[in-house]
């Protein structure tokens, strides 16, 4: 038994995922996270390992986050392939019946998505080619001359070169759109077409269903009576109604040329009634093919029309002294995307703009102005008898004495493959950081030395602090020195994963992530 899915599946799943980021019922975020990376690797910059799909490996992610950005629907688009418009290019064109037996010209594409029968001109406008020169003597059609930059509703040449070409104008990026979703291989399509007023001009263009709009040539035929005569009124029979063309004979009583003068309706299939038509049929009868347009016509449907099959969703990270979430001074290794985290101790959705996904401690003591902890290097805390408290440094802010800090299995006497350390250095259990042990005092071990005159700010609760008459948001939420993360570690579902090279993250840097979900 043979099957398929079908490409209108892949768009079906496409335009439910961006629906799905519309609906209050879901919250989707970006993230970036591992700051330790060559610790996991020490290749990573140079070779970044594929992500690997498990519990596991999701686990591990989440232990690494460092922050998170919420998605909104401005954020997300369904794309499609960019085909820019080249002069000299030959275009496939647009047909209903392309497939692995029959192949696209002059691609030689398998199915119509894979053709370049649509192009986005200079002036991010995008038209679909219904003719791209194709005839007897040019079966893979012939180089485009012309830019297309009309906005006629109506399809029609683009210039007065004759190079044979058809275009359809379907719609203009919007400016925004294309800052977020344009990138080297794809191209946004408008949100809401079926519904929007900025697409209804177009849309209503191509309300008439089954309307024919061109029919090529295939072989001229011989012999056809009357030379330089034209023929009107030409029926075009299936199962629409109403169509026909307008055929002129040559001075070599050969088809010279055929035009869809009426477009009908209802057409899923045509042929072009000679007989009726009142045509000679010559001693070799001229053959053609009808191009049936999509269902609702050119237009009606963009998505199912240009194959957006693909979602880029659109994240930009930037700091923000309002709210410290997404660190500077380290390096971020990693991106990607989950799908409905849970709020820190709730069953409800994260619902923040920004979150981090981090521990912190507020310090104070005599050298929280002085002290300059190494990246990554360890942060510990006795709470029991032979129990350690123990992280690993993200940032620290002398101004405001907050250290963030991560902890992953690999503190807990296991590698960072999962395999068990038969000698760890704190133990085998993660444990919390604690501002009710003793005064809350805590060892600091940066380059592997101690330093004093630091503990946890047990006598702190609170976002924000006013030093020197300036308030500083501290991107968290303080009880007695102690942060939690804004976000539920191990809830929702991480549905994209990307492992990259080390950047440090500035002050000045912003990032902007786009991400391809491909249906």
């Amino acid at each position: 038994m043979s099957a398929i899915i079908t490409d209108q599946f892949r768009i079906l799943s496409a335009k439910n995922f961006v629906t799905s980021v519309a609906s209050t019922a879901n919250a989707y975020y970006s993230f970036i996270g591992l700051p330790n990376a060559t610790d996991v690797s020490a290749t990573w910059n140079t070779t970044p390992p594929a992500p690997k799909d498990s519990f596991s490996e999701e686990n591990d992610t989440w232990d690494t986050i460092i922050a998170l950005k919420k998605i909104t629907t401005s954020d997300v688009r369904q794309v499609v392939r960019k085909i820019d418009w080249v002069s000299g290019t030959t275009y496939d064109m647009y047909r209903h019946d392309i497939n692995r037996d029959n192949l696209s010209k002059p691609s030689n594409s398998t199915s119509l998505y894979d053709a370049n029968f649509y192009v986005m001109n200079s002036e991010y406008r995008v038209y679909i080619c219904l003719q791209n020169g194709t005839d007897p003597e040019n079966l893979n059609g012939r180089p485009s001359l012309d830019e297309p930059k009309f906005t006629d509703l109506e399809p029609r040449a683009a210039g007065s070169s004759g190079d044979g070409y058809v275009w359809k104008y379907l719609f203009t990026i919007n400016p925004s759109d294309i800052v977020k979703f344009d990138s080297v291989d794809f191209i946004p399509v408008p949100p809401n077409w079926s519904t929007s007023t900025d697409n209804a001009a177009v849309r209503n263009n191509a309300a008439t269903s089954g309307q024919l709009k061109i029919v090529t040539i295939t072989n001229r035929g011989v012999g056809l009576g009357t030379a330089n005569r034209t023929y009107t009124r030409v029926p075009i029979r299936g199962n629409g109604r109403g169509a026909e063309a307008t055929i002129i004979v040559g001075n070599d009583s050969k088809i010279e040329s055929i035009n869809v003068s009426k477009g009908g309706s209802g057409y899923t299939y045509g042929i072009v009634d000679l007989v009726g038509g009142n045509v000679p049929t010559g001693s070799t009868t001229p053959t053609f093919n009808v191009i049936v347009p999509p269902e609702g016509g050119h237009g009606a449907d963009i998505y199912r029309e240009l194959g957006a099959k693909n979602v880029l969703i659109y994240s930009r990270i930037e700091n923000d002294n309002e709210n410290p979430d997404f660190i500077t001074g380290n390096q971020v290794a990693r991106v990607g995307i989950v799908q409905n985290p849970k709020a820190y101790n709730s069953s409800s959705n994260l619902n923040l703009d920004k979150a981090s996904g981090v521990y912190a401690l507020r310090l104070t003591g005599s050298a929280v102005t002085t002290f300059s902890p190494t990246a990554d290097s360890f942060i510990t805390q006795t709470v029991g008898v032979a129990s350690t408290a123990v992280g690993r440094v993200i940032s620290y802010d002398n101004v405001t004495g907050v250290l963030k800090y991560w902890q992953d299995k690999s503190l807990a006497g296991f590698t960072t493959s999962g395999v068990q350390n038969l000698t760890p250095r704190y133990g085998l259990t993660l444990n919390n950081f604690s501002s009710t042990v003793g005064s809350g005092g805590t060892t600091l071990i940066s380059n592997n030395e101690v330093s004093t005159g630091l503990r946890i700010d047990t006598s702190f609760t609170g976002i924000t602090t006013v030093i020197n008459n300036r308030t500083y948001n501290l991107g968290q939420s303080f009880v007695n020195g102690v942060a939690q993360p804004e976000v539920k570690k191990y809830s929702g579902n991480i549905i994209y994963v990307d492992n990259r090279p080390s950047i440090t993250r500035s002050t000045n840097q912003k990032e902007d992530i786009k991400v391809i979900l491909q249906f």
